[in-house]
C-alpha cells in the first residue's frame, strides 16, 4: 500500500491549526478588535453599520483637519501671521463657509501656534 505523505502532512497541519478556535471557548479574553462586535450573526448588520459610522466620522475629522491646517499655512504664507480665528479664513476667502466638524464635536484653534484640533 502506497502512503501519500503529502496528504497526511496536509491533514496533520490542518488538525493542528484547528485548536485556535477552541481557545476562546476555554475562557480566554477576546482581542480588542473582536470585542467591538458581539459575534452574533443576528447582530452583524447592526455591528457593521456602527463600524461604518465610526469610520466615516474618523475620516471626516482627518480630512477636515488637513484642509483647515492647509488653509492656515496658506494664510500665514500670504499674511505673515496665523489667522486670529478660524472664521478669518472664511472672511479672507480660504473657505466659502466654515467647515463643519463631525457630529457631536467642535474645533479647537490656537492662534499662537496655528494648530487646530477636534474634540
Amino acid at each position: 500500500m502506497k502512503v501519500n505523505w503529502f496528504a497526511l502532512l496536509t491533514l496533520a497541519i490542518g488538525l493542528c491549526g484547528c485548536g485556535s478556535s477552541t481557545d476562546k471557548a476555554k475562557g480566554e479574553k477576546p482581542d480588542k478588535e473582536e470585542s467591538s462586535s458581539s459575534g452574533n450573526p443576528l447582530t452583524a448588520p447592526v455591528d457593521y453599520i456602527g463600524a461604518v459610522g465610526k469610520a466615516k466620522k474618523s475620516s471626516e475629522k482627518r480630512v477636515n483637519l488637513a484642509n483647515i491646517q492647509n488653509a492656515i499655512k496658506q494664510f500665514k504664507a500670504v499674511e505673515g501671521r496665523n489667522p486670529k480665528t478660524l472664521n478669518e479664513l472664511v472672511t479672507e476667502g480660504y473657505f466659502p463657509r466654515p467647515p463643519r466638524p463631525p457630529r457631536g464635536m467642535k474645533y479647537t484653534y490656537n492662534p499662537k501656534t496655528g494648530q487646530v484640533g477636534v474634540r
